[in-house]
């Protein structure tokens, strides 16, 4: 009801039904994705979009959204190869292999040592550790779908995961500015240091072509880490747990799209008439990355942050900061 000051009489406001405001809900989200398509839209911009969307009107495509951004990652990430020269590929694998079993081993240590400290449940403490270790959100998915996490227990390693995420899309940019980093140093501290290929490709874009593609190939040898990680989390848990008389079964997830990338790296290679498509691949890839950032905000929820308590923030902040630090600087001794 409303106050007419002329007449000094109530005025009836029409109220939305709930089947109008979910179609207002639609509409805002599908010109939003549409938005993050055009030029004026950036990683970071479609990232705050889409966890503004999510916070305020909510997300009306929650259940095709995750999956969506998930397959619209990995086409983008196949793309990307067919800008990526093979021995260029190989070169910065190889060199973000270097990185791979040191950090990775160091991260899950000191993350256990972490939870047992601030008493954080083991299965919560590892998949935030697998999360930092590897590759964010597609490392918990993984190892969280081979020891038999809870729902709150993922829920709680994605929030923390996710906003550490975030803030590495917008810090790691200004940050290799300020301490001078080449191309290639800040490519290789990109794959190595921000937890999800998405932000990771996001941030190195804005850095320059050579970092964009460095990022690239170290994030993704450091994703292959997935399978024997999720092979040992299921050995350890399931002995645990295991009755007598049962056998231990392993189903780790293969992140096959990193076969079709480099397939696609091989033929940019070798076929010389792709390397005239190859801008024009760019642009659909750096716009399908774009949108994915935009669905991954949207895919936040409240209740998502309100399951992250400040000791899960704290294992994931520290962890973050180890791994960002100690690998900046053998980096600036070793990476030119």
């Amino acid at each position: 009801m409303k106050q007419d000051i002329k007449t000094n009489k109530r005025v009836q406001i029409p109220q939305l039904s709930s089947e109008q405001k979910l179609l207002y809900r639609k509409i805002v989200f599908l010109l939003a994705a549409g938005f993050c398509l055009t030029p004026w839209a950036s990683p970071p911009i479609a990232l705050i979009l889409g966890i503004f969307l999510a916070l305020t009107h909510e997300n009306p495509f929650h259940q095709i959204s995750r999956p969506a951004a998930k397959y619209l990652l990995e086409a983008s990430v196949i793309m990307l190869g067919f800008g990526m020269n093979l021995a260029v590929v190989l070169k910065a694998g190889a060199s973000g292999a270097l990185f791979g079993v040191g950090s990775i081993t160091a991260t899950f240590i000191l993350g256990y040592f972490l939870g047992k400290w601030l008493k954080i449940p083991i299965i919560t403490s590892a998949l935030i550790s697998a999360g930092t270790a590897i590759c964010g959100g597609s490392a918990i998915a993984a190892v969280s779908s081979v020891i038999n996490a809870a729902e709150s227990e993922i829920s709680i390693a994605m929030g923390t995961v996710f906003i550490l995420n975030a803030v590495a899309l917008f810090v790691f940019p200004p940050l290799g500015h300020a301490l001078h980093l080449t191309q290639t140093q800040f490519g290789t501290w990109s794959g190595v240091a921000i937890h999800d290929i998405s932000s990771v490709v996001g941030a190195a874009s804005h850095y320059g072509q050579s970092a964009l593609y460095t990022a690239t190939a170290v994030k993704l040898s450091r994703a292959l880490w997935i399978v024997p990680i999720s092979a040992a989390a299921s050995y350890i848990f399931q002995r645990q747990q295991k009755k007598p008389g049962e056998t231990i079964q392993h189903k780790p997830q293969v992140p096959w799209f990193i076969g079709l990338f480099l397939l696609a790296s091989v033929a940019r290679t070798f076929i010389p008439q792709i390397v005239d498509w190859a801008p024009l691949i760019a642009h659909i890839s750096e716009a399908g990355l774009t949108l994915t950032l935009f669905l991954i905000g949207a895919g936040l929820s409240q209740r998502m942050l309100k399951a992250v308590g400040w000791k899960p923030m704290l294992q994931g902040v520290v962890l973050w900061v180890f791994i960002s630090t100690s690998s900046l600087a053998i980096i600036m001794l070793v990476v030119r």
